[in-house]
């Protein structure tokens, strides 16, 4: 079985990202994880894996068009919760927290860096749980 084993995003600030990952990330029950030499890598409660790191050919960091990390949450509630807080730490507005047909709750924002990022649950989640 394949999986992805860790999404990195970029940032030209690495201490202001941090910052902004440590108290995102924990909302959520995320952990530094270990530093590398070009960035600190996160685990979320899922097992999933992000690395915030420099651009390794010391170039300025940029949001890629098209790209988002999406993390899934463990309840409803905490969609807009880490929204909320994404936005209180800086973040900007994506999309607002609400239901995305039958897929579930979403909300999408950008971190400092205008990386772009949703977090949501499942339709399926949901069912699982009734």
């Amino acid at each position: 079985m394949a999986a992805i084993g860790y999404v990195c995003i970029g940032t030209s600030d690495f201490d202001r990202a941090t910052k902004f990952y440590d108290a995102l990330l924990g909302e959520i029950g995320g952990k530094s994880l270990m530093p590398t030499p070009q960035g600190l890598l996160y685990r979320l409660a899922s097992g999933c894996m992000l690395m915030v790191t420099r651009p390794y050919d010391g170039g300025a960091a940029a949001a890629g068009n098209g790209n988002m990390v999406a993390i899934n949450v463990d309840a409803q509630d905490d969609v807009a919760r880490v929204y909320e807080k994404a936005l209180a730490l800086g973040g900007q507005c994506e999309g607002k927290p609400g239901p995305r047909g039958a897929f579930g709750e979403f909300a999408y924002f950008r971190d400092l860096d205008g990386n772009k990022l949703a977090v949501f649950y499942s339709a399926r989640q949901q069912q699982q749980k009734q």
